[in-house]
């Protein structure tokens, strides 16, 4: 049995891990600690903990205003839904624009926010962020990936934006292996039919398709991309040279994230047939998170579906 890890409890363990290695780093709460577990470093560090209350937008300026202190270096960290729009024109300007060294942590990313609904659930940050000049964008796989990635953050020099979830999910790659590499996508399974590209929770989804093709006698590649923005450019063409075709899968609207990612580069570089499976052009809703899933095709089914009208 796979072990499981909410991506929001590897950060919150990761930052007191770093809190102990680097005393520059200070973390930034908008009242919601419990529930993104930046908790752990305040109980930590209290002296390096600011709880800003319900107030998104002074709190990113504050941060962005302390990067620029004695090499101070800010994790901010809220749900996703108000980082990326509550705050965004303080995101914009304070952080983006003036490339100040600050680090978001959009917690509660896509349909899993515990049946909070519409209000809750980040269906857009990923295409808000990554169209934003000077904005990393990285969404991890698994608690390990969470880990690797705060640490790379930390030490790159500018803004970044890091994807978490709310939901345990499977650990998939190898704490004793794995090393994160900015920009360069993760080759989960070799495959010469079709590529199946994933980012976040979601290259769970793609590798358990693969499996149930795999029976069906369709060989699939596997690719997780972790950094929307950058994005593997590389990697996506290979794959298009390489296979028939190119099914993503997201947990984020189908407008603008990954998939839309994935469209631009083959757009540019290597037109082959795109197939794109996530959030549709709705806000998301209350309920189970599992039905959700399976209700708008983040299944493993409609995957599968979906490869099979691609290859007819």
């Amino acid at each position: 049995m796979a072990i499981m890890m909410a991506n929001r409890e590897a950060f919150g363990r990761t930052l007191v891990e770093l809190g102990k290695r680097n005393q520059n780093v200070v973390v930034f709460d908008a009242d919601v600690c419990t529930s993104t577990r930046t908790c752990l470093f305040r109980d930590a560090f209290p002296e390096r903990f600011f709880q800003m209350g319900v107030a998104e937008q002074n709190m990113i300026s504050a941060a962005a205003g302390m990067s620029t202190v004695s090499g101070l270096i800010p994790w901010v960290s809220t749900f996703a839904v108000f980082a990326s729009k509550r705050a965004l024109d303080q995101v914009s300007i304070s952080v983006a624009y003036p490339r100040r060294n600050v680090k978001i942590n959009g917690s509660y990313g896509g349909i899993p926010t515990g049946k909070a609904g519409a209000t809750h659930q980040a269906v857009q940050d990923i295409a808000i962020m990554r169209a934003m000049p000077n904005m990393t964008v990285i969404v991890p796989i698994d608690g390990v990936e969470v880990e690797r990635a705060v640490y790379a953050a930390t030490e790159y020099l500018g803004p970044v934006y890091l994807r978490t979830t709310r939901h345990e999910t499977p650990v998939v790659l190898n704490p004793e292996t794995y090393r994160f590499q900015w920009g360069k996508a993760v080759m989960l399974r070799e495959g010469k039919d079709v590529t199946l590209i994933g980012t976040g929770v979601k290259s769970v989804l793609a590798l358990d398709a693969a499996r149930i093709l795999e029976k069906k006698g369709i060989d699939a590649r596997v690719l997780h991309i972790h950094t929307i923005k950058p994005i593997d450019r590389e990697a996506i063409i290979k794959a298009a040279e390489e296979t028939c075709g190119i099914v993503t899968m997201e947990n984020h609207s189908v407008i603008g994230g990954l998939g839309g990612a994935v469209s631009e580069v083959l757009t540019d570089e290597r037109p082959v047939i795109l197939k794109r499976i996530g959030i549709p052009d709705t806000f998301g809703e209350s309920g189970d998170d599992d039905q959700i899933f399976r209700k708008i095709g983040l299944s493993v089914d409609n995957v599968v579906k979906t490869v099979k009208i691609l290859l007819d």
